[in-house]
């Protein structure tokens, strides 16, 4: 199994989204952003290193929102859903052909890799969103 970690960044209402590249797995599909758990590291510290690389942002990782298992055609895939604040700085995703901000009710619209439909379902059901974050 294939563990992953994927962030989930608020802004006033809006969640980021970010859209996958050609050429590599499930081109097309939006997702949220991380990336798989090296040897060595705690999921918390893979997130970081992730965010960094792909969005270019410094992030603190917060509360683990859920998890979720896929089977693909490539193998399976565990991914753990955190709550990431930032200091408002810039998005650029390198690993990415479209990304942007999008109100919860509008996340339906989009075509996510299978393993994060059901954190969209719970975030548009009003679970773990942005008027819930704890301190």
């Amino acid at each position: 199994m294939i563990t992953v970690t994927a962030g989930i960044l608020f802004r006033d209402t809006r969640v980021f989204i970010a859209r996958r590249k050609a050429g590599g797995r499930l081109p097309g599909k939006w997702e949220f952003p991380g990336g798989k758990v090296e040897s060595g590291e705690t999921p918390e510290q893979s997130l970081k290193r992730e965010l960094q690389e792909e969005l270019e942002i410094d992030a603190v990782v917060g509360d683990r929102l859920g998890e979720s298992i896929h089977r693909y055609d490539f193998g399976t895939v565990k991914v753990l859903f955190y709550r990431v604040y930032w200091n408002g700085e810039e998005i650029n995703s390198k690993d990415h052909d479209e990304y942007g901000w999008v109100l919860l009710d509008e996340l339906k619209s989009y075509d996510f890799v299978p393993a994060d439909r059901p954190i969209v379902k719970r975030l548009m059901n009003g679970h773990d969103g942005p008027d819930t974050q704890r301190d």
